[in-house]
């Protein structure tokens, strides 16, 4: 089964009634930021998630800017969003895909089996004229899933440090050369690493999803395949590109990648790590 939802199978799913969780997720400075940007446009049916609060953890230097979740934290919100085993979720933001990419991998690594992603989030809903809502959403009950982290693997950056295979960077070009940083300490990349920007698996425009044949030739491109994916490491900033990634490598028949999750803004804050600059390695698209 694809990871993706289209916006006509997401309708017809709300007017029949299918029994399923729809997470809308945001991510604004404030809390109360996204919260409004919730209130003031969402499909019918959704419930209001901040990915910053919901599916990451506290930042610092030791663990990068968005690491992994508290997992009594997020029991939490799985209470809040009414998370039953039986019942599939579906996640959506605005259009870019980072924070339902994110929301997607966390959910997973928490031990839901069955999450989507909306192709091309709020904007291709919208854009096809279907129906939004204001105002609170849906008020969830009877949550019965249990967060159980570690679904997902996941690399630490004693593991980057020791490893000698693929290391895949999803970062944008400019961010990967270092020339241009705007959200870390310090710009490059780890050394030895190659980049494969996330875009390169989405449209451009609405930011739907390329074919699952478009992705897998990105891959094979990097010099991943199915038999040698699990040796891999991935990471961007701070895990919502590589999540990303990760969930259209997924779809795409490439699982077992390593997350780490900390990614450039963990490794770049100790001064000790070695840096490299430059578009070597780098592939395009």
């Amino acid at each position: 089964m694809s990871i993706l939802v289209s916006p006509q199978k997401l309708r017809e799913s709300i007017y029949h009634g299918e029994q399923f969780t729809l997470l809308a997720t945001h991510w604004q400075p404030q809390l109360r930021q996204s919260y409004n940007q919730f209130t003031s446009l969402h499909i019918p049916t959704a419930l209001f998630s901040d990915t910053a609060n919901s599916f990451a953890g506290l930042p610092g230097s030791q663990v990068g800017r968005n690491p992994l979740p508290d997992p009594d934290k997020l029991q939490e919100h799985f209470r809040q969003w009414g998370i039953r085993e039986d019942r599939p979720v579906v996640v959506y933001d605005e259009g870019r895909g980072l924070f339902a990419g994110r929301a997607w991998w966390t959910l997973r690594w928490a031990g839901l089996e069955n999450v989507r992603i909306l192709d091309g989030g709020l904007a291709n809903w919208r854009h096809l004229g279907y129906t939004t809502l204001t105002g609170p959403g849906n008020f969830a009950v009877g949550a019965n899933a249990t967060v159980n982290p570690g679904h997902m693997p996941v690399a630490t950056i004693d593991d980057v440090r020791n490893h000698d295979g693929l290391l895949i960077d999803t970062r944008t070009r400019n961010r990967f050369a270092g020339r241009r940083e705007n959200l870390d300490l310090k710009a490059g990349h780890i050394p030895g690493a190659i980049n494969v920007p996330e875009r390169l698996f989405h449209n451009d425009g609405l930011r739907t999803w390329k074919s699952t044949g478009e992705i897998r030739e990105v891959l094979f491109d990097a010099g991943l395949t199915p038999d040698n994916v699990q040796d891999a490491i991935i990471y961007s900033g701070s895990g919502n590109h590589s999540a990303l990634a990760l969930a259209a490598m997924q779809d795409a028949g490439f699982t077992g990648l390593r997350h780490y999750v900390g990614g450039w803004s963990q490794w770049s804050a100790n001064p000790q790590n070695p840096v490299e600059r430059g578009d070597r390695l780098t592939v395009n698209g």
